[in-house]
This record gives structure tokens, C-alpha cells and sequence, in this order.
């Protein structure tokens, strides 16, 4: 699709049951920050707006990064993979944090000599964002 338009890009949702996974990762540094998933509504959203849009498996709704949080991505490059059916947002990461759990990456724990040990200190508290109690799953970030 070599110069083709990117709303005219196709992803293959079929095999996924409708989703197809989405990775954010920081356009800078290339470090993940974030696994979700896209729908077609998503997609078309993501790419409508700039902004990344995700779909909530846990909420079956679109939910758009950083909705409640602020911590909002702004898309500054696209990915498809060779079988259309794996998409990397690179992203400029606004806020700070990518995670609910006030991580600036999901990805903040590592498994070292057989525990598991977090690597990060927090960007933000999620009590303060989300109000009292645990930090909603994906869908409320």
C-alpha cells in the first residue's frame, strides 16, 4: 500500500474476534508503554482524531486514552505488521503516565532471581485521579 492514504489502510479484524492488539509505545524513546486493543470504531476514531482510542474489553465500549486521567497519547506515527493484524501507536505519551496504576509504562515490573520486583516509582496517585479505592481497568484511563 506504498503511498496509499491511512484511512484507506485495512486491518484484518476477522481473526481476532472483532479486536486486533494495539501497542503504544513512546515515539522517542521506543520504550512500550501499553498493550490494548482496537476495533474498527477505534481505528477510524484514532485516525479521525490523532488521539489514541482503544476498545474496552471490560467495559465492550471505546475508550479513549486519558479520558478521566488526562494522560492522553498523541499519535505521531503508525505501525501496521505484515499480516495487518498488530498495530504499534507511536505516541507522545501527555501526562506522563500510560498505566492506571500511576506507572508511566504497564510495563513496570520484571521478574529477577525468580520474584518479581517494580522498577518504577509513580507518575501520579491513582486514588487522587480515580477517587478512593482500587484503579479502574482498561476503559477509565
Amino acid at each position: 500500500m506504498r503511498g496509499a492514504s491511512i484511512s484507506m489502510t485495512e486491518l484484518d479484524f476477522s481473526k481476532g474476534g472483532g479486536l486486533i492488539p494495539a501497542i503504544a509505545q513512546d515515539y522517542l524513546s521506543n520504550e512500550v508503554l501499553m498493550l490494548a486493543y482496537i476495533n474498527a470504531e477505534a481505528w477510524q476514531e484514532t485516525l479521525r482524531t490523532g488521539y489514541a482510542t482503544y476498545f474496552s474489553r471490560s467495559r465492550n465500549q471505546l475508550w479513549r486514552k486519558g479520558e478521566r486521567s488526562g494522560n492522553v497519547q498523541l499519535i505521531r506515527e503508525i505501525l501496521i505488521d505484515c499480516d495487518g493484524d498488530t498495530v504499534i501507536f507511536k505516541v507522545e505519551q501527555i501526562g506522563g503516565a500510560a498505566c492506571h496504576t500511576g506507572h508511566r509504562s504497564c510495563f513496570y515490573r520484571r521478574i529477577a532471581d525468580g520474584a518479581v520486583t517494580e522498577d518504577e516509582e509513580l507518575v501520579f496517585e491513582p486514588e487522587k485521579v480515580y477517587g478512593g479505592g482500587k484503579p479502574p481497568k482498561d476503559g477509565l484511563k
